[in-house]
Formats: structure tokens, sequence, C-alpha cells
């Protein structure tokens, strides 16, 4: 059986018996194509994960598996969506393996950036004491070199604090140009391109002159460790013999090359996501990050999570047909164990009002019907 190096220790991935008995251990708890996930003996790694197939569960029985592998705790890192996220599946992993939570690295791309930054921040400039900016604190000093520019507001037509806030953020999570943001995004202020980049650099200026960083720095000065000090970048990519992200869907294209650095000392990287969830776009989100996957890195191998445990053929059949543009490699057919029920509906309505009216009736009429009030549920989209 192929043996693969997990870093500088020499350490490898259990022998053919003991692979065995640890697949045998886990195979009730995992279906076979968790299992095999799971237990992958490849370096680089793609799991496609359908909805409701269980991909927490895989990240957190591989981090298990590692580690029972003999990967020391220490050179795991896990970057998730949320800290919270990060806390339940190490949480779980403690209870599979016994080792405390806290001995491995994992929380969001952020939270990783401050970690390794109170360490190494000098190296690029700053203080290792800086303070962080919240999103209010960063308008604030924002809303302070707006003021600044000298413009009568009553007169012209300009950028709030808020706006170029948001504007400074977007280009740097989306990596685009100012210039493009502005033609798509804020049309209105196609004459003022000048005085805005300007105002952004006055912004950069006056953070580092009093040793300040928003959230958007504590990735963008993490990657800078590794593009502008090497020594240091080697140093943490050479901790991490094993890096695991999940919902990939959602990372940007900073945290991709983030990724790429950490796993470029060991090689080992395990993605877990779905081009098809994806949703967070507007914050920068790059779902294009999946698709290239295969191409950033040329021997990964993709595993498929096809076995829904939330819904019923009727909603899963509805779904699969949607997801016949994906490209073929990445094409996914739901499948699940639970009964046929009634089909899902599409109702167009014209507006909001009509949608709610309809919802109302249809509430009303499954009342009459005999269902509890409490039984019904209603989704809608957000608060507004």
């Amino acid at each position: 059986m192929e043996q693969i190096s997990t870093g500088g220790n020499g350490r490898k991935h259990p022998d053919a018996q003991a692979s065995s008995a640890l697949n045998a251990e886990f195979a009730g708890e995992l279906n076979d194509q968790q299992l095999a996930a799971v237990t992958a003996r490849e370096q680089q790694v793609l799991v496609l994960a359908g909805a409701g197939s269980g991909k927490t569960r895989v990240i957190t029985y591989r981090v298990a598996y590692l580690l029972r592998s003999g990967v020391k705790p220490g050179n795991i890192l896990l970057a998730t969506f949320t800290n919270k996220a990060a806390r339940m599946m190490l949480k779980r992993v403690e209870a599979l393996t016994g080792i405390p939570a806290h001995r491995i690295t994992g929380g969001t791309f952020h939270h990783l950036g401050h970690i390794f930054l109170r360490r190494y921040a000098d190296a690029i400039g700053y203080r290792r004491d800086f303070t962080i900016l919240d999103e209010a604190d960063a308008q604030q000093l924002m809303k302070v070199v707006r003021k600044s520019a000298e413009i009568d507001f009553s007169k012209e037509l300009f950028p709030s604090a808020s706006q170029l806030h948001k504007l400074n953020s977007l280009a740097f999570n989306t990596q685009r140009e100012i210039e493009e943001l502005i033609v798509h995004n804020y049309p209105q202020f196609a004459g003022k391109v000048e005085i805005i980049h300007r105002l952004l650099g006055a912004y950069k200026q006056r953070k580092r002159e009093h040793n300040l960083m928003d959230f958007d720095d504590l990735l963008g000065n993490f990657l800078r460790l590794f593009n502008e000090t090497p020594e240091v970048g080697m140093q943490i990519a050479s901790r991490f013999q094993h890096v695991l992200v999940d919902e990939y869907q959602d990372t940007n294209q900073v945290q991709a090359k983030i990724v790429q650095h950490l796993a470029g000392r060991h090689g080992n990287v395990f993605v877990v996501g779905d081009d098809a969830q994806s949703i967070y776009g507007f914050r920068g989100a790059n779902y294009q990050n999946i698709l290239d996957f295969p191409r950033q890195y040329p021997d990964a191998r993709i595993y498929k999570l096809e076995v829904n445990y939330r819904s019923t053929p009727d909603i899963l059949s509805f779904a699969n047909e949607i997801m016949k543009g994906t490209p073929e490699e990445f094409r996914k057919q739901l499948v699940t164990q639970r009964p046929r029920k009634e089909r899902p509906k599409l109702i167009i309505c014209r507006g909001p009002e009509e949608q709610a009216r309809f919802v109302a009736e249809q509430i009303l009429e499954l009342r009459e019907q005999g269902i509890p009030l409490d039984e019904v549920g209603v989704l809608y989209r957000n608060h507004r």
C-alpha cells in the first residue's frame, strides 16, 4: 500500500494493518463515500460535498484519522468559516481521540492571521502589540480621513465613509481594481477616482502610523508574511504538515493563496466544499477556487459525497436537475434513503406583497386541514 509522508519528522500514514484497523473502526460511523475521503492516501484532496451529505463529519473524522495515524496535533491546521465551527469540530475530535482540542490550531483565516501576526508583525513593519479595528472603528477612521479631503460635501456628490470602507474592502477581497469596482458598483462616483485613491492611500498610511489593522489587514498582512519574508513564511509552513480547509467554496483569492503557502512545505492539503453552495460572492468569496483546485494541485484527487441525509427524493431530483450545468468532473448525483413525499412547487409571484399574501393563505389552508400552526415553518431570506 502506498505510503504518504506527513512531513519532516518522517512520520507516515499507518501501514496496511494499522490502516485496515482504523478503517474498520470508522466504518461503523461513516458511509462508504465518507470513509474513502477520511482515509484518503493522496497528499492533495478535494472533497466535493453535496448539501446535507455530512461534510463537517468528514473533515472532523479526517483530523481524528490523522491523529490516530500518529500525526502530532501541533502539526495540524484547520481553517473554518467561523470560529464556532472550529471549536465544535475540534471538541468532537477530542471526544474521538482523547487529545485536547487546544493542541490543534484551528479557526477562521482572520483568526489564524491574528495568531501569526502577533508573533511576526515586526517582520513587515508593524509592532506586535497592534490594535485591531472592528467595523465601527474602521469606518470612524475612514470618516476622519474623508474629512481631510477638503471637499464641500453639501455641493458635491462623494462616497460616504461607509461606502469608502466597503469599496476598499471589496477591492481587497476580490483583488480587483478600484476603478473597475466604481464602474460596476458606484458609477455615480466615476469622476472621483483619483481622490478616492488618495483617500484610501491615506487610510492605509494612518493605520500603519498608529499600528492599527482592520479585519482585511489580518488577511493581507498574513499573506505578506509569506510573500515578503520567505524565512518567516517557511517557519509557519514547516510547522503544519497537514492543512485542512472547510467551506472552500467560500474562500476568496487571498485565502486561497494563503492555503497554497501554508501547504507549500509539506504538500498535504485537504479541502471540503461545494461549488453549488457558494452564496458569499458579495463578500468577495470566489467559488472558482474549487474549480481551479485540480489545476493548482495537478496531483489532487476528487472525492464526492452524494448521500443526502436531509431531503426527500423529490427535492433531490429537483436539485440534480438544476446542477446539470456543472462541469462534469464536479457534477454530483445526490441520493437519499428517505421516502418519497410531495413534489416541491415553484410559485411565481409579482412582488413581496403577493408572496406574503400567498404564504399567509397557504398557512390558513393548512390550518383548515387540521394542521396545528406550531407545525408550520416559514423560511425567508432576511429580516429587512
